[in-house]
């Protein structure tokens, strides 16, 4: 699979019409039209239908069409960071990243960078969301992962990542370990802990308190190694997200009516001029597939 292929099947998934794609990409339309071909044969099945004028993403061109897209953001930010190490003008990286937030799904669009600069640097700042806030608009950090920040700002721009969920986790010697799914009425005298520096953790205990759990039995605690120490030792239960670390000796369980999903984006300030490192990171992780990160 070639990039130019890519660039060109995007093309004609967005103008739905080859002679406009071949002119978008400035290349002949029997050119175009070759290497779509090429694809589909590498893929085994037709991506692209063309029906008069017009043409169509068939099934599997619906199906590979995000990963097109991935692929082709990837190779400009991969293309777009060699080249500004070539001539000098990268800078260091400052990336501000919510304390609930788990390291490793960024790790790869770090080591992609490395990979294209051993003398790349980058600074992480943890925070809580007043303090991401702060980070960015102090100019203490060029972007930023987090979930939904408590202050609004016109300047910041918001581009949506993932989705994670918080799932009640136990020991193994807890009661409910045995359980796939619990009610809130099952927690009723359980002390219930909750990360403090999670941005979902307020609605969360909202959530408790409204269906019947006693204010008393939410304990807040802001470490989330103090978090598992505790759980593990069958303190309490407790709710993490399924990605968090630590958690292989521990239990899983969903508790029925609760929302306990939350939001995921990245945050960059605009009109604030970034380094390229940073422009090189942001589409590294725009292009990620987080499908993969747990939900």
């Amino acid at each position: 699979m070639e990039m130019h292929q890519i660039r060109y099947f995007l093309a004609v998934a967005r103008e739905l019409n080859f002679t406009r794609a071949a002119e978008s990409c400035n290349v002949s339309q029997p050119a175009l039209t070759r290497a779509i071909q090429q694809l589909e044969d590498e893929f085994g099945g037709q991506l692209l239908r063309r029906e008069g004028k017009l043409s169509h993403l068939t099934d599997l061109g619906e199906r590979l069409l995000p990963l097109m897209l991935r692929c082709h953001e990837s190779a400009l930010a991969a293309k777009s960071l060699a080249s500004s190490f070539r001539i000098g003008s990268a800078q260091a990286l400052h990336l501000a990243l919510a304390r609930s937030i788990e390291l490793r799904p960024v790790t790869d669009c770090l080591g992609e960078i490395q990979r294209r600069c051993s003398t790349f640097r980058f600074a992480l700042l943890r925070g809580s969301a007043g303090e991401i806030s702060d980070h960015l608009k102090k100019g203490q950090a060029e972007l930023a992962i987090a979930g939904p920040l408590e202050e609004a700002w016109d300047r910041l721009d918001c581009h949506s990542l993932f989705e994670e969920e918080l799932v009640l986790t136990v020991a193994p010697q807890h009661r409910l370990a045995g359980s796939d799914q619990v009610t809130v009425a099952d927690l009723a005298g359980e002390r219930i802990i909750l990360d403090a520096a999670c941005e979902a953790a307020a609605g969360l205990a909202e959530q408790l308190v409204k269906l019947g759990i006693a204010d008393a039995n939410l304990l807040r605690i802001g470490s989330r190694r103090d978090i598992l120490t505790l759980l593990e030792a069958n303190l309490g239960v407790g709710f993490l997200p399924t990605g968090a670390r630590g958690r292989d000796a521990l239990r899983s369980v969903k508790v029925d009516g609760l929302h306990t999903r939350r939001q995921i984006s990245l945050y960059t300030v605009a009109g604030r001029q970034r380094s390229p490192a940073a422009e090189a990171m942001i589409k590294l992780l725009r292009a990620r597939d987080w499908s993969e990160n747990p939900a």
